[in-house]
């Protein structure tokens, strides 16, 4: 794997997903990279191997905004929040009822959205407004707008609540917000049509999917610069790290598979799944992780354990992105071509 470093640290492993491209779900940019080597030539030969796992209730479908492409589940609470791109809007599910119990108009072409660790706050990029929506959940209302750079893609959290981190998609940045101010105090440079971005669980790295790249980017969040950037699949777009911080998962929509990158700063695994894969989310006690695979409607699953895969599950018309409910029992699937989101029980 073709790794290269920039200063003194090595690639640490961080959790958590995020937005995606609404133009790319249909077909993944262009881009070049080496091709994954054929199962059984090593560790990262994709594991294309079929395991055991449960057949899941996919049939609960809740109809929200238009175009559907990213959501995120509250903490300790029953309510998840999808970005509609098509309307400018972000829907408020009630996860118990299967329900939208609100509609709130944030900026163009909303294409990311997180929740804070405490749940009082989400944040919305706005592809085309170049801005974060900030949203107090308890009103439902936009309480800030924060200016950011050229078309935000996705944002992450801070495990403390106090950073924002938002990839800016044609600006080649990452944008850094402090929560308690809502304005920007940093912006870090990194590769080239930067697409989804986690920070790990001590707070301390963010990771940054570089569309254009084939990259990973890992940014200090210290030091606000980058120690570490990892070469991945082609056009790499989602990321989620496990629950322990011991590997992170990106999903690589334009050749169809999923790396796995460990601690070590090597890709120690590349699992193939379905067609175009966007969104990645992770169970909490980190067995088990889910793919929306933007190309085919389904969710693949795969096995985090031995980096196998089972039968996927059909969902709707181009699943973009997916979250997991906090205590595990359900995964949700925006399906941007049919203004849907699947509600799937697993667990």
């Amino acid at each position: 794997m073709n790794i290269r470093r920039v200063g003194l640290r090595g690639l640490l492993c961080a959790p958590v997903v995020i937005g995606f491209v609404a133009g790319s779900v249909c077909a993944g940019p262009g881009i070049s990279s080496a091709s994954p080597a054929a199962a059984g030539d090593g560790p990262t030969g994709p594991a294309t191997s079929h395991v055991d796992i449960p057949q899941y209730d996919a049939t609960r479908t809740v109809r929200v905004g238009k175009s559907p492409v990213a959501l995120a589940v509250a903490q300790g609470s029953k309510r998840a929040y999808v970005a509609n791109y098509g309307d400018e809007t972000v829907s408020v599910v009630d996860t118990a009822r299967n329900s939208v119990t609100a509609t709130v108009r944030v900026g163009t072409n909303p294409e990311g959205v997180a929740v804070a660790p405490d749940g009082k706050h989400a944040y919305v990029a706005n592809g085309s407004s170049n801005s974060v929506s900030v949203i107090d959940t308890a009103s439902n209302t936009v309480t800030a707008t924060v200016e950011v750079g050229m078309a935000p893609i996705s944002v992450a959290v801070t495990p403390d609540g106090k950073h924002i981190y938002a990839a800016n998609r044609n600006s080649g940045t990452v944008s850094v917000i402090d929560t308690a101010s809502n304005t920007v105090t940093g912006t870090v440079s990194v590769g080239t049509r930067p697409s989804g971005v986690a920070v790990d669980p001590s707070g301390t790295d963010a990771f940054v999917t570089n569309q254009q790249d084939g990259t990973v980017t890992v940014i200090d969040t210290t030091r606000e610069t980058v120690v570490a950037t990892v070469q991945v699949g082609t056009s790499p777009t989602g990321v989620v790290v496990a629950p322990d911080g011991a590997r992170a998962y990106v999903t690589n929509s334009g050749d169809g598979t999923v790396s796995v990158i460990d601690t070590a700063s090597t890709v120690v695994a590349t699992v193939s799944v379905g067609s175009g894969p966007m969104g990645v989310a992770i169970t909490p006690d980190g067995k088990r992780a889910y793919v929306a695979n933007s190309g085919d409607g389904t969710v693949s699953v795969i096995d985090t354990g031995t980096s196998t895969v089972a039968e996927p599950m059909r969902v709707g018309k181009y699943p973009s992105g997916v979250a997991v409910a906090p205590d595990g029992t359900r995964a949700y699937v925006t399906n941007l071509g049919d203004g849907t989101v699947s509600a799937i029980t697993i667990a």
